[in-house]
């Protein structure tokens, strides 16, 4: 029987080489520290075929992924003049000394770098690479976040990329493209060429462009982030909290809660760009070992949670928004020792409960808006009344007292009253004799 090959002798080279790799392979903790480095993934077709646009660069490649991309050359001269604009005010340090402070770190750098052609991507070539990324990436933070920068290197105020149109215009395309998976750079990278300039807060940078600087007092938790993404998802998850919807103060994700009936959310706003910002968060923690959809299934919930202030809704319609978290929810694995599995088991068991869902049907049904209100006020007005009148009625049969009664009956939308007077029996009989 042949196991590979068709001769003995390439079997037994192969049954060599199998043994061979047996022998080396065989320490645990090489194999986690191999795993380790990898935070920069080429998804796979399973993942890109339900939404391609989500996970592609539409206007710059960052790293080797997508780099000489058709679509995406024009930007590769933006990104020489950034080069120079840095370097500038690199405080005269030469383009070789970045150049050597990364030689050192490019066989980590490279193995960031989840299936890298190694043979495409040689030495050189890699680092011009990372180098020419870097500095256009930091560029572009700096001159977004730095109002009114007048400087002997500043760039000419009708410059497409680094003025105040192309903030307005470009910019925003530029940010959607940085929070891609497939398109990061190792934070190695940025924190190098940082080290050189006079903010050397990378972090803070990062935060501030991004516009997450006001929901994170303490950088701390950010110093083993691996690349501008992880930074992101950090932010999103750091803040610690402090199907009635509730907002709460924070923003972080994880700041979701029920107790009593009330489940508590964060704050979330809804754009063109939350869709493929949040299809890479969970692809990268899909694919980096240690790095919902159970909350909006239609338009009635989101009406719901705008009108609790939990979603600001940029999109249009209500439906465009559900359909917009249905699609984050496709062949996603849902971890059942997560704390929102817990609040998920917690809500469904509330609604499970059959007063719950009694009185969860009467709020729909009668206290949707005031006119429902005020028409079930009405009639439960109305049925007591018709009651009281009742009783009255028998009373005054057994207690021989006179009254006046008006039986009001319900037909179809409105009601009819009718009135009349009951004399007491021994007045009537008193009549008859």
């Amino acid at each position: 029987m042949e196991i590979i090959g068709g001769s003995d002798q390439q079997q037994q080279q192969w049954i060599i080489k199998i043994n061979n790799e047996v022998n080396n392979n065989n320490d645990s903790d090489s194999c986690a520290a191999h795993w380790s480095k990898r935070s920069i993934y080429i998804l796979p077709p399973c993942v890109t075929d339900l939404n391609k646009k989500a996970y592609k660069p539409h206007i710059v490649s960052f790293g080797p992924y997508h780099h000489g991309d058709v679509n995406l050359r024009a930007m590769e001269d933006h990104k020489r003049r950034a080069l120079l604009h840095f370097l500038k005010r690199s405080r005269n340090i030469p383009l070789q000394s970045y150049v050597d402070a990364l030689t050192p770190l490019v066989q980590d750098l490279k193995d960031a770098y989840d299936q890298l052609d190694h043979i495409k991507w040689n030495q050189d070539k890699f680092l011009e690479l990372m180098i020419m990324d870097g500095c256009f990436i930091l560029e572009v933070m700096r001159i977004s976040v730095t109002k009114n920068v007048h400087d002997d290197y500043a760039y000419a105020i009708n410059d497409p990329i680094f003025s105040n149109h192309g903030k307005l215009h470009i910019v925003p395309y530029l940010k959607r493209d940085m929070l891609m998976l497939e398109n990061q750079l190792p934070i190695t990278v940025l924190e190098i060429l940082n080290t050189h300039l006079q903010d050397n807060k990378l972090t803070k940078l990062i935060l501030d462009f991004f516009s997450q600087e006001s929901s994170v007092k303490n950088l701390q938790p950010f110093s083993d982030c691996m690349h501008i993404l992880d930074v992101y998802r950090k932010s999103l998850l750091l803040e610690e909290p402090h199907h009635q919807g509730k907002k709460n103060k924070t923003k972080s994700l994880k700041d979701i809660s029920f107790s009593g009936g009330i489940l508590k959310l964060p704050f979330i706003a809804v754009d063109d760009a939350l869709e493929s910002l949040y299809l890479n968060l969970i692809a990268f923690e899909r694919f980096h070992v240690g790095a919902g959809n159970e909350i909006i299934d239609n338009a009635r919930d989101v009406n719901l949670l705008h009108s609790c202030g939990i979603i600001q809704n940029a999109l249009g319609s209500d439906k465009a928004v559900a359909n917009l978290f249905n699609s984050l929810s496709k062949d996603i694995t849902f971890d059942q020792e997560s704390n929102l599995a817990n609040v998920h088991n917690l809500v469904t068991a509330y609604c499970h409960e059959p007063w719950h869902q009694w009185r969860a049907n009467l709020m729909h049904t009668y206290f949707t808006n005031p006119w429902a209100i005020l028409s079930f006020s009405a009639a439960i007005f109305l049925f007591t009344l018709t009651i009281v009148q009742t009783v009255y009625l028998i009373l005054s049969l057994t207690l021989w007292v006179s009254v006046s009664v008006c039986v009001c009956v319900p037909v179809f939308s409105g009601s009819v009253v009718f009135c009349f007077h009951v004399l007491p029996l021994r007045k009537m009989f008193a009549n008859q004799i």
